[in-house]
């Protein structure tokens, strides 16, 4: 194997967890990211087994259970809280690795340590935007890359055998691959989401999603409960909205008590939603979008990974986990091909297709369908 030299552009889940893959697998790797000072932002997400394999080789496994649950069953309820489907989830449904859910900031600000840790702590480049890259020819000997470091206001000039565009869904690398791609497609759909420490409910490792496609809710908790015997828990508010997608404002901070407002008679017994999330500081909105997949992600040295390859609606709970999966596949085709064009190649073959299709799968609201069939 001929180690490579990699710069990854984008310190998010993705990005971090393929540092981490390719440094294990012997590659020397740079991660620049466009903020200045990563704080634990987001709300809720889970990890699902398949991708818990691979954090769980990297040693991660122990450092998840501090800060997560591990989801033990779904459940899919009517919008009066009626069982349409239950199903056990991780290691309750016989898989060898447990499903996670977990506060998206925790999660990334472990793994953003574990880089650190692991790769030197100058190995990672905080406020550090991407302006441009080359190297986007097969013929291509580098792939070079500007950053704008925010800091100080000068731009830096960066080669490698390699550039990863890991920076999300209004990735730079992408617009200069796709430059007439437009912005993120709208489902006609709007998400409100907060989270809030509360008793937990049920057995404490169980998630529900609730309601038909007039108004949905979607409720886990992301922590350990403490010492306090409260848990951390998410949720997720939904209802058809037609957005501006050219001046959306993206996480906007909203007041709690209107959303509230929408679920004060769903009361299950166990849980009341309204309640719940009127007991919550803030709420955020922001639209369920996608980006229609692309015929290809690699040019030459230049390649996609997660979001900013394969945006898709959170339907299903996979975005992360196939973003965890994109490291793990680029780690292992830069370690079988000594040509890094070759090992692109390899690398789209293998992940482009799946993605592409769970991106079109997701669209029709996954396993959420369920609910809307009992609706009718």
């Amino acid at each position: 194997m001929l180690a490579m030299r990699v710069t990854i552009a984008g310190g998010g889940i993705g990005g971090c967890v393929a540092a981490l893959c390719l440094a294990e697998a012997g590659h020397d790797v740079d991660v620049y990211e466009s903020v200045v000072e990563p704080a634990e932002l987001g709300v809720g997400i889970n990890v699902l087994p398949h991708s818990v394999r691979i954090l769980d080789e990297l040693g991660l496994l122990d450092g998840l259970d501090r800060i997560a649950v591990r989801t033990g069953e779904l459940r899919f309820l009517s919008a009066d809280g009626t069982l349409v489907w239950s199903e056990p989830r991780g290691l309750d449904a016989g898989n060898p690795w447990p499903q996670f859910s977990v506060h998206r900031g925790r999660l990334h600000r472990m793994l953003l340590d574990t880089v650190a840790e692991r790769l030197g702590s100058d190995r990672v480049h905080t406020g550090h935007r991407l302006v441009s890259v080359a190297g986007l020819d097969t013929t291509a000997d580098r792939a070079s890359s500007v950053f704008l470091d925010r800091r100080r206001d000068v731009t830096v000039d960066v080669e490698s055998d390699v550039l990863v565009g890991a920076d999300g869904i209004h990735s730079v690398v992408r617009a200069q691959l796709y430059p007439d791609q437009g912005p993120p497609q709208a489902s006609g759909l709007v998400l409100w989401r907060g989270a809030v420490r509360v008793p937990p409910f049920l057995d404490g490792r169980t998630m529900f999603m609730a309601g038909d496609d007039r108004q949905k809710a979607v409720v886990y908790p992301i922590s350990p409960v403490g010492d306090d015997g409260l848990a951390l828990v998410n949720w997720v508010a939904e209802r058809p909205a037609e957005v501006d997608m050219n001046t959306v404002s993206w996480n906007r901070e909203v007041p709690v008590a209107g959303i509230a407002a929408w679920y004060g008679d769903w009361d299950f017994g166990w849980i009341h939603v309204g309640d719940l999330i009127g007991a919550s500081e803030t709420a955020y909105e922001f639209p369920m979008v996608d980006r229609t997949p692309v015929e290809r992600w690699t040019f030459g040295r230049v390649t996609l990974l997660g979001d900013a390859a394969h945006a898709m609606r959170p339907n299903g709970s996979n975005g992360s986990s196939q973003a965890i999966l994109d490291g793990e596949a680029l780690a292992r085709a830069l370690s079988d091909h000594d040509d890094p064009t070759a090992a692109l190649a390899a690398y789209e073959q293998a992940r482009l297709e799946p993605t592409a299709k769970l991106t079109f799968a997701n669209r029709q609201a996954g396993p959420e369908r369920v609910m809307q069939w009992v609706a009718d």
